[in-house]
């Protein structure tokens, strides 16, 4: 793995030497905007449209907006002289429970290793969250970004994970529309809870794949290999307006799909 960060887990007076991987890889298929005439990749310049001419990087400065069209300056030094002084360190401030925090809190998720002569101390930090069960709360200076974290344990390495600062969630209240109280009819209630029921199983990531992109890929491959690619016929969900009767169709594939499951798991045995 490629250290992308190295500093200290600081809580209290103790500091606890520390590297930073990426613990994900987002992945895709990734594609070049070509030129259609000549098959040519489309480069992007950073052009002045007053200047009317390319500017170099020595030229730009940061600006921020703060009313339409009108900019206030910020030279390099200006935003370094406001840095946080604990750059270099991931500061637990607290330690709460992992269940106290919403999902929708979290940002990304790094791996932490022990730095240099760390090891002892990664491993007691390790071991007294796991015995505690809490996590800490944190925070870090990235790239010139301040971010709020908690660093927990994951299959026994230690992970941080950015989380957003309050005011960066927006409010759920804000969103249009939504139902207030409802009074829904005593049936239908029992039958989505028996859908939901007949859904519910082990977390399993390996059950889920990214079908789309697969399939994009073997696409792909296929015009590399100078084969046909066929399209595929779109399968159309059927189309039940109403509620009770979606209900009833989605809770008798459900059994099926329940039944053939227990019949793998028997043959299995």
């Amino acid at each position: 793995m490629h250290t992308i960060w190295k500093g200290s887990i600081s809580f209290g007076l103790v500091h606890i030497p520390v590297k930073m991987y990426a613990a994900t890889k987002e992945k895709g298929v990734s594609f070049r905007n070509l030129h259609r005439k000549c098959k040519t990749p489309i480069k992007y310049t950073r052009t002045c449209p007053h200047c009317e001419t390319e500017v170099p990087w020595e030229e730009i400065v940061k600006g921020y907006e703060y009313a339409d069209n009108q900019f206030v300056l910020m030279e390099k030094d200006e935003l370094e002289a406001v840095m946080p002084e604990n750059r270099k360190s991931i500061e637990i401030l607290d330690f709460v429970q992992l269940e106290e925090i919403d999902p929708i809190y979290f940002d990304r998720t790094y791996y932490l290793g022990p730095g240099d002569h760390g090891d002892r101390a990664y491993a007691l930090l390790r071991e007294a969250m796991r015995e505690t069960g809490r996590i800490g709360v944190a925070q870090i200076t990235i790239r010139s970004k301040q971010s709020l974290a908690v660093v927990r344990v994951y299959e026994g390495c230690l992970v941080m994970e950015t989380i957003y600062y309050p005011d960066e969630v927006r409010n759920a209240a804000a969103v249009p529309d939504v139902p207030g109280q409802t009074e829904l009819p005593e049936k239908e209630t029992t039958m989505a809870q028996q859908l939901i029921e007949n859904l519910t199983t082990a977390f399993d990531p390996d059950r889920y794949q990214d079908t789309y992109r697969q399939a994009v890929e073997e696409v792909i491959e296929k015009k590399v290999k100078g084969e046909e690619v066929v399209e595929v016929p779109e399968k159309k969900p059927e189309r039940v307006v109403d509620l009770m009767e979606a209900l009833k169709a989605s809770l008798e594939q459900s059994e099926g799909k329940k039944g053939a499951g227990r019949g793998k798991k028997k043959a299995a045995k």
